[in-house]
């Protein structure tokens, strides 16, 4: 049997993870309704923010959020959405919604996005996701009615 002194303690620098552990992991969920017809960008307020421990590591984003286009004519409405780091989008998704002729309808768009990210920094670093229409005229909707969005970020040992 070993005696282990109670002040014994294992060096932190000592430990090292293996390349694609997880290191460490960060949730948010947004439920307030926000709303654009705009052709530029709007953010949809979700949002999280990660402080990566080493410049290596890798940052996996991943989004579900639930979108609603409304529109009033059978034309085919083209959205897009996108996840950015601060300010710069990092991946981009594309999608298509048509009504029936002459009746207001709203149809549900489901913006689920993945993106593996190396933003090189060991300072927090702020995920977004932002929307807009690409074509046609149409309001676009996230989190409507009480619907939650939800962004999780992984950080990945490199």
């Amino acid at each position: 049997n070993a005696d282990i002194n109670s002040s014994a303690a294992i060096a932190g620098s000592k430990l090292v993870m293996p390349t694609g552990s997880v290191l460490q992991v960060v949730e948010n969920v947004y439920s307030t309704a926000v709303q654009t017809g705009s052709g530029s960008m709007t953010d949809t307020g979700l949002t999280a923010t990660i402080t990566p421990s080493s410049t290596s590591s890798k940052i996996l984003v991943m989004v579900n959020q639930p979108l609603t286009v409304s529109t009033d004519t059978s034309s085919s409405r083209d959205i897009a959405f996108s996840i950015c780091r601060g300010s710069t989008e990092i991946t981009a998704g594309t999608g298509d919604a048509k009504a029936d002729s002459g009746t207001q309808q709203k149809f549900p768009a489901y913006n689920s996005l993945k993106k593996l990210d190396s933003p090189n920094t060991t300072s927090a670093t702020t995920y977004k996701t932002r929307f807009k229409v690409n074509a046609g005229s149409c309001d676009v909707y996230a989190q409507q009615h009480g619907g939650s969005s939800t962004m999780i970020l992984m950080e990945i040992a490199g």
